[in-house]
């Protein structure tokens, strides 16, 4: 029986990808770190842990200060920020099969909105990573989007595309499909595949 659906965003539900990279590759001038050091630039880690790897030297104010002005950085880039295909279908197919579904991502609420709008996407239910202590791979953004929907965590179903995401999905005690070639609980080649999987279906958008 599955009770939920909760998707991260970025690379899930919709594409950002050129986006956070200009956004990185700017702060990254910004901040003296060299290029070739973003290739450590972890998927689907919030900020500030990405900022503790190329920048370990930042603590405290410092460290909330590169972070904010990272996130500054994305916020009004959204020029080529679109919903992934089989995204607008798999929701409306949750919707009409009665299913609850939300968003948790690694984003702050109000770029996560704008991204969001970008796509054409409203969830019923959105934790962001100014909602919580700790952020992925840390479980509680699920945790908190399970019991805002009223479910067990470990009867929703978490989407993912980066292993960081799943890790916490993991940890929530929740099930996991893993897009990107990832290893999950399901493998979906795309969100139309995981309407198949999920034996939903199908809507016309």
């Amino acid at each position: 029986m599955l009770d939920a659906v909760l998707f991260d965003m970025d690379g899930t539900l919709l594409e950002s990808d050129a986006a956070v990279a200009r956004a990185w590759a700017a702060w990254a001038r910004e901040y003296g770190v060299p290029p070739e050091a973003l290739d450590a630039v972890a998927h689907g880690v919030p900020a500030d842990g990405t900022i503790r790897v190329l920048r370990p030297d930042l603590t405290g104010a410092d460290l909330d200060t590169a972070a904010a002005r990272q996130l500054a950085l994305q916020y009004d880039d959204l020029a080529d920020v679109h919903a992934l295909p089989g995204a607008h279908a798999l929701l409306a197919a949750l919707g009409a099969a009665g299913i609850p579904w939300a968003v948790v991502t690694s984003a702050d609420r109000r770029l996560a909105r704008a991204r969001l709008g970008a796509a054409d996407i409203d969830p019923p239910v959105l934790v962001a990573r100014d909602d919580i202590e700790r952020g992925k791979p840390d479980p509680q953004g699920y945790l908190a989007a399970a019991a805002a929907l009223g479910v067990p965590a470990t009867g929703c179903l978490v989407v993912e595309d980066a292993e960081a995401g799943l890790a916490a999905g993991r940890a929530a005690g929740a099930r996991t499909a893993a897009l990107r070639g990832l290893d999950g609980d399901l493998r979906p080649t795309d969100l139309h595949d995981l309407v198949r999987l999920l034996g939903l279906t199908a809507a016309a958008r």
